[in-house]
């Protein structure tokens, strides 16, 4: 079916899939800021694109509600994963899925109905090599480095899981804070590709609280790759055991750690609509 689409969300946290050989016309940035507009168009934190892999069964690309791209998403593939699934395009329970940030493993852990409910993703490994986040960091590891800003410092704690991100811990979460300095932090001269930031606060040894401004899509309910980089930042520093919850305004979020540093993530998706993009909201892309 041309221009099919797909909505659903984990946790709150919401994409649109599109197919790459279904749709007749061009996901440029102005489209993608279009389509996920919630006024002028479906409204979404981002675009799943599905296109092919020699890597992979499938491949995808995450693009951001800006117009730019992201190298992964935990939530978004596991709602990938959850079309695939729910489709019959892939085959059950476990497959793999090529992302700009590597090569990743989803399994279907729960299903109702031939529909997934839950999907464990495979992550890779944390990497908290500076250069390879990236993060302009005089140390080999960013682990509480001051982050200057204008009116306040931070604390910070950087990791990769494919994508770059700044944890910091705090005694309390603050929803204005966060929507107040993640912008600030996101776009520091510190990140040269920009980064996702985490406000988290350690409930136990295996509970932690967080809220996230997310690179290119801003306030977010939940995010996969968040919760990876709070689970591994705090595993790092000796807070909180290789297996715990992460709880997020949308939900909570279960992440494993190995002591290699591989990180496995499972939590819910849902199925929000279906349909195809009218020609009037192609005609304005146009």
């Amino acid at each position: 079916m041309k221009n099919f689409f797909v909505k659903s969300h984990g946790l709150g946290n919401d994409y649109i899939i599109l197919n790459q050989s279904e749709i007749d016309f061009d996901l440029t940035e102005k489209a993608i800021q279009r389509i996920c507009d919630v006024h002028y168009g479906i409204g979404s934190d981002g675009i799943l694109l599905k296109v092919p892999s020699l890597k992979a069964n499938f491949g995808v690309r995450i693009l951001n509600p800006d117009g730019s791209e992201a190298e992964k998403s935990g939530n978004g593939l596991r709602i990938f994963a959850k079309y695939l699934h729910d489709y019959k395009i892939a085959k059950p329970p476990v497959f793999t899925i090529e992302t700009a940030g590597g090569l990743v493993q989803a399994e279907v852990t729960e299903e109702i109905n031939g529909k997934a409910q839950s999907v464990k993703v495979d992550m890779g490994n944390a990497i908290f090599n500076s250069p390879e986040i990236p993060v302009n960091c005089q140390n080999p590891e960013c682990i509480d480095e001051t982050l200057h800003l204008e009116y306040k410092d931070y604390k910070v704690s950087c990791v990769s899981v494919g994508n770059p991100h700044c944890v910091i811990l705090t005694d309390k979460l603050d929803e204005k804070e966060v929507k107040t300095f993640g912008p600030q932090i996101e776009t520091n001269p510190m990140f040269p590709n920009r980064i996702n930031v985490q406000f988290a606060k350690v409930l136990s040894p295996t509970e932690v609280e967080v809220m996230i401004w997310e690179r290119g899509a801003g306030w977010t309910l939940a995010s996969g790759s968040s919760s990876c980089a709070v689970a591994s930042v705090l595993v790092k520093k000796g807070l909180a055991q290789p297996n715990l919850t992460v709880k997020m305004p949308g939900g909570n979020l279960k992440i494993e750690i190995d002591r290699s540093w591989y990180i496995r993530m499972t939590g819910a998706v849902r199925e929000i609509a279906n349909g195809t993009l009218s020609n009037e909201l192609l005609e304005d892309i146009q």
